[in-house]
């Protein structure tokens, strides 16, 4: 793939325009927590017939699967978390990056509910599950939460996982917490992965079975926090999940099996699986903040002067713009690769879905930065929106697995 569509390109600028009517005039109450993004999502969703297509698409999934016909799929559909055939991928990305041009934070909630509950639920729900928890997810009507990091277990997700679930009859019973759960104090729906404990001393706290449920808002002994105040990405919503003895029924186990003599890997595998659609999407989120910089360092790099003399005739400013440009199009690239491996069915692996999320949160980041430094004391300001980009650029290096983390899986990728 060399360029975007005639049809990427149609529906960027229908989503630009969206953008500048119903994102723009609010980002500050956006930011500050005024206005709660959900709302602004849903009116995207059916201004471009996203909520319909992604029912019409669940519904053919659901029929499918009512006639004993498979999923049709194995899983998420290619088109991307809206839904869709391999011929819309690059839609999806379009969407994003266009959106992080403007508020990373909608993207940041949005992805979590679609691109990560959605698919888990998909992947591994029984069709009875998938019918009662995905119409109101694909459409957006419900917020969805993906809920496995905890305050010991960040990039060490399994090892230090102490959530746990005992079983109790039929029944499981659940404690523990999660933390840095985006979309955590006001989803309707938690996917929740917890380790089994089944009383055997000789098996390690760091081997035991890892399950996946689902819990829904307001169930007794489920506390979901106050929105924790961060960095960047404001206008997405984290906080913390606790969970005091909930009971949960066999019906919330994903698969209802626990993998009683089977395989103990199963939902590792799940979760292994998001992480790399989650790193991959950065591409696009790292794109839109790139473009976003550019645009407005060009724009005050001709208006500008000093000495006499617009900025942009100064060769240090020259070599900031030009650096710029060579990172939107290694990051466009990168993209173009992933979208066209959604269009042929080809799966990115692990190790090259971290390559590609390390070298464009990186990109990202450093592209913001510099351009708070071309804008000089007026990128320090809030009032200018680079302070803003430059603040949720650097939540990408942490974001789905820190930076650190994604050299260790590149490097185990050559090595193996």
């Amino acid at each position: 793939m060399l360029d975007w569509s005639d049809v990427d390109i149609a529906v960027r600028d229908a989503v630009r325009e969206f953008v500048d009517k119903e994102i723009r005039p609010h980002v500050d109450a956006l930011e500050s927590g005024e206005m709660e993004p959900y709302p602004i999502i849903r009116k995207l969703f059916a201004a471009f017939g996203i909520d319909a297509m992604a029912r019409e698409s669940l519904d053919k999934r659901l029929a499918r699967l009512r006639d004993g016909g498979g999923d049709g799929g194995g899983g998420s559909a290619s088109g991307g978390m809206f839904g869709g055939g391999p011929d819309q991928a690059g839609m999806g990305f379009v969407l994003v990056s266009e959106l992080c041009r403007v508020c990373m934070g909608i993207v940041a909630g949005m992805g979590v509910s679609l691109g990560l509950t959605v698919p888990t639920i998909m992947s591994r729900g029984t069709p009875a599950q998938q019918e009662r928890w995905l119409p109101g997810l694909v459409t957006y009507e419900k917020v969805g939460a993906w809920a496995i990091t905890e305050p010991d277990s960040g990039s060490d997700a399994f090892g230090g996982m102490k959530s746990y679930v005992v079983r109790d009859g039929d029944d499981y019973i659940l404690n523990g917490q999660k933390t840095f759960i985006t979309n955590g104090p006001d989803a309707d729906v938690v996917v929740v992965y917890a380790k089994l404990d089944e009383g055997d001393p000789s098996v390690s706290k760091r081997d035991r079975k890892v399950l996946t449920f689902v819990l829904d808002r307001g169930m007794e002994g489920f506390v979901q926090s106050k929105p924790f105040r961060k960095m960047g990405i404001h206008s997405s919503r984290t906080g913390e999940l606790f969970f005091n003895n909930v009971r949960l029924g066999r019906d919330r186990l994903l698969g209802e099996s626990d993998g009683t003599g089977g395989d103990v890997s199963d939902s590792r595998a799940s979760a292994r699986s998001n992480f790399s659609a989650e790193r991959i999407g950065v591409a696009a989120m790292a794109l839109g903040v790139i473009e976003e910089c550019l645009r407005l360092c060009v724009d005050y790099a001709k208006t500008r002067t000093l000495w006499g003399q617009e900025i942009g005739q100064f060769q240090l400013i020259q070599l900031k713009l030009a650096s710029m440009e060579v990172a939107r199009i290694n990051v466009r690239n990168m993209l173009f690769r992933v979208i066209e491996a959604a269009q042929t069915g080809t799966p990115i692996s692990l190790a090259e879905a971290s390559a590609i999320k390390w070298y464009c949160s990186q990109a990202a980041t450093d592209v913001a930065m510099e351009a708070v430094q071309v804008f000089g004391g007026n990128g320090y300001m809030t009032e200018y929106r680079v302070e803003q980009l430059a603040r949720d650029a650097k939540s990408l290096m942490i974001y789905a697995g820190s930076n650190e983390v994604q050299i260790t899986h590149v490097a185990r990728g050559l090595l193996a």
